[in-house]
């Protein structure tokens, strides 16, 4: 017997679907119920969503596909200000493992949450990361593949890893 065939008789193939279809509802479509939205966000079908309640996405922002956001267990916030948008695979946490105790794994130490503000108009590239405790600033752009653990300025352009300024966006003439 073929493999294909192999693959079409296996119960297996069809129960891996409903995983699939749990975990889709699990990290987005129950989540998005729990979100603050504003008028217009738009988002990819399959952004991931953790403790929706404690996060804000202003209005007209659009998140970007395979994007991951996940505000903290108990405390971290995400704010996300009106017309952000975020390219596909951006992952903001407001909640990272401590790593200070050498002799307790680090899925054992408590979490540090901090909340993290997104200004309005701020553009995050491909597969952006953004950490707990940063603020980007409004108008800010953050390059591709950046790693951001420090406070953005606004109409700042950050990239690298971690993110540093390489330029500031020309401020509109009045």
């Amino acid at each position: 017997m073929s493999g294909a065939a192999r693959s079409v008789l296996d119960l297996r193939t069809y129960l891996h679907a409903f995983r699939l279809a749990h975990f889709s509802s699990y990290s987005h479509v129950r989540q998005v119920r729990r979100l603050d939205l504003g008028k217009g966000v738009s988002m990819a079908p399959n952004v991931s969503f953790r403790n929706a309640e404690r996060i804000r996405i202003g209005a007209g922002s659009h998140i970007g596909e395979h994007s991951v956001i996940w505000a903290g267990n108990s405390t971290g916030r995400i704010d996300i200000g009106e017309k952000c948008l975020f390219a596909p695979n951006v992952t903001l946490t407001a909640s990272n493992y401590g790593i200070v105790q050498g002799d307790v794994a680090i899925m054992d130490q408590p979490k540090e949450e901090r909340d993290i503000v997104i200004g309005h108009g701020a553009w995050l590239g491909a597969n952006v990361v953004i950490l707990a405790g940063v603020t980007i600033g409004a108008g800010a752009v953050v390059a591709a593949g950046a790693v951001v653990t420090k406070d953005v300025p606004e109409h700042a352009i950050v990239g690298g890893v971690p993110a540093k300024v390489i330029g500031e966006r020309p401020k509109a003439s009045t």
